[in-house]
């Protein structure tokens, strides 16, 4: 019972999410409305607001779809067995990610969609086991490389409407926020 109990807390953050980001595209989708405009319009004062709002606005069906179940699932995994480091990795791997974005992307254009946080997640997650050197985050590293090592490729630029932008930034705060916290952790 207290396993389905910690499981349960574990996910509250990640369905959190996903259900602001169901409901934003529920509302675009209902009302045709294009909530574009909350996404990361890089060195832009209106693209500011895309550092809290972007991660919730999807292009699509697909978009929306591909980030979800990524997210439920990484954001869980880092929730249950990293639970009292997870809130600082999630934060950093939605904000810091974002500003980055904004601050460094070449493309003046909208950034949208939860991929940077997918990627920083999916990063630090595998870096955090290999630099601990414990059984289990071993395993989850081992687990997380073989399900999602291949978003790796996703940090190259390639199709010109996808944000790797987002993806490489997201990846650098979650190797960045691995070494940082396995640092602290053998300090503390």
């Amino acid at each position: 019972m207290a396993a389905r109990s910690r499981y349960f807390s574990s996910s509250v953050v990640p369905f959190r999410l996903v259900f602001l980001m169901w409901l934003a595209f529920s509302i675009q989708f209902f009302y045709q409305i294009d909530l574009g405009f909350l996404g990361i319009k890089p060195r832009t004062l209106t693209g500011l607001i895309g550092i809290f709002t972007a991660p919730m606005i999807h292009g699509g069906y697909i978009h929306l779809l591909s980030n979800t179940f990524p997210l439920l699932f990484l954001g869980s995994i880092l929730y249950f067995f990293y639970d009292r480091i997870g809130g600082i990795v999630f934060f950093r791997c939605y904000f810091i990610t974002n500003l980055l974005v904004w601050l460094l992307s070449p493309r003046v254009a909208y950034h949208i969609g939860a991929s940077g946080l997918v990627y920083g997640l999916a990063s630090f997650l595998i870096f955090y086991g290999f630099i601990r050197q414990e059984f289990i985050s071993l395993l989850i590293s081992i687990l997380i490389l073989v399900v999602y090592g291949g978003i790796f490729y996703g940090v190259l630029p390639g199709d010109p409407l996808v944000s790797w932008e987002s993806h490489l930034a997201g990846a650098l705060v979650g190797c960045y926020s691995a070494f940082n916290l396995a640092q602290k952790r053998k300090h503390g």
